[in-house]
């Protein structure tokens, strides 16, 4: 299977006549749902079409790591394997701080366009900003503790946006609260559904998140409870095609 992702992928990325940049950091939240006693659903949403960027595309709620989710208070630490594999072929600085901030942008952007707060009360005070905002109103922190890496994966060089994106995952009993309307604030994303994998498959996605669900599907056949010890694929371009190595 993993020679087939690996194929498909650097078919899909063969366009590549763009100015060469430097892919920013982002992280990607996968909220899995296993309640209904079978195979885990997953939240997903359709991105507007009025966006420049994978537009009526279905992905999962994430994005760019922004700089001031490094200073966002967190309760928890990472499991040493999960915080090992997340700062593995990171380019400097290579801080506890920057490790920390994959949670808190992934956890963030999951509120800002799909409504839902994935996070643990706590009584500390403190007062977040923007979005972070809806947090301290609740008193609730980004808790790095459950959070698990799924994968990791970088877009090619040429390309006209490039991210180094961590895909995360927590289950759906970290979330604390979300809002009625169904979708989040920010209105990044319409027609935001809990799918079961093999639906979502089904969707229009990017090759990437397409390669995401069928790595998850392998993973929980072997890992159903996502053990932080298993080894994650790690996708990034070398010469004329994509690599996938395991971390």
């Amino acid at each position: 299977m993993s020679e087939n992702l690996v194929q498909r992928l650097s078919q899909a990325e063969r366009h590549m006549n763009n100015p060469n940049l430097r892919p920013k950091d982002a992280a990607t939240l996968l909220v899995l749902d296993r309640s209904g006693g079978g195979s885990p659903r997953v939240l997903m949403g359709r991105r507007h079409m009025r966006h420049r960027f994978m537009p009526g595309m279905f992905v999962f709620p994430g994005g760019r790591v922004d700089p001031a989710d490094s200073r966002i208070p967190v309760t928890g630490s990472y499991h040493p394997e999960v915080a090992r594999k997340l700062t593995h072929a990171m380019k400097a600085p290579k801080t506890e701080a920057r490790a920390r901030a994959f949670t808190v942008a992934a956890v963030r952007e999951t509120y800002e366009e799909a409504g839902v707060l994935v996070g643990t009360p706590n009584d500390l005070a403190w007062q977040g900003k923007d979005d972070m905002a809806a947090f301290s109103e609740r008193r609730l922190l980004p808790d790095l503790t459950p959070v698990r890496l799924i994968a990791r994966a970088i877009t090619p060089p040429r390309r006209p946006r490039r991210f180094d994106t961590r895909f995360l995952a927590v289950f759906a009993d970290a979330i604390a609260d979300r809002l009625p309307s169904g979708t989040g604030p920010s209105g990044e994303l319409e027609d935001v559904h809990w799918l079961s994998l093999d639906d979502a498959k089904a969707l229009e996605l990017p090759t990437i998140t397409l390669t995401i669900i069928e790595e998850l599907q392998a993973r929980l056949a072997i890992d159903p409870d996502l053990d932080p010890a298993t080894p994650v694929p790690y996708y990034y371009w070398r010469g004329s095609g994509f690599v996938r190595e395991e971390i």
